[in-house]
């Protein structure tokens, strides 16, 4: 699976805001690039797509930022990189161009059809909430000198 740094930036974002949704307060981008580092100028366009996308909401005003439009529990990582990526086709053009004449490219094309499925339900089966869970468990695990 290729990921791009987009949908990586968006992840951690969703996950940086699902992290304080406790809060209720909109958390601000500068926020969100202090404890992740992640860079700021692709976080604003990334927070929109994310918008757009239903994921997140936005306040305006001093004490304005962002915030999950539903429950972590409620938004998985297929959401977020969709959201950025757009739905992934399954077999590229030249798979499903030859399909129509070719055995080979037909099995392949339904193989490629296949991948994409598990790709697509392992990313439905993970929630902002379990990586949120994944963060604790792993700071809770650290042990300082």
């Amino acid at each position: 699976m290729k990921i791009s740094a987009k949908t990586e930036y968006a992840a951690i974002a969703a996950v940086e805001l699902a992290r304080r949704n406790d809060a209720g307060e909109p958390v601000r981008i500068r926020t969100i690039c202090e404890a992740q580092g992640v860079p700021a100028r692709f976080l604003v366009h990334i927070l929109l797509q994310l918008k757009a996308a239903g994921i997140v909401t936005s306040t305006r005003g001093v004490g304005g930022g962002y915030r999950l439009a539903r429950e972590p529990g409620e938004i998985t990582l297929r959401d977020v990189h969709e959201a950025v990526e757009g739905q992934a086709e399954a077999a590229g053009a030249v798979t499903r161009g030859l399909a129509r004449r070719s055995r080979a490219a037909a099995v392949l094309a339904s193989a490629w059809s296949d991948a994409a499925r598990a790709e697509s339900d392992s990313l439905a089966s993970i929630t902002l909430a379990d990586l949120v869970d994944r963060c604790r468990a792993s700071s809770e695990s650290m042990y300082y000198i």
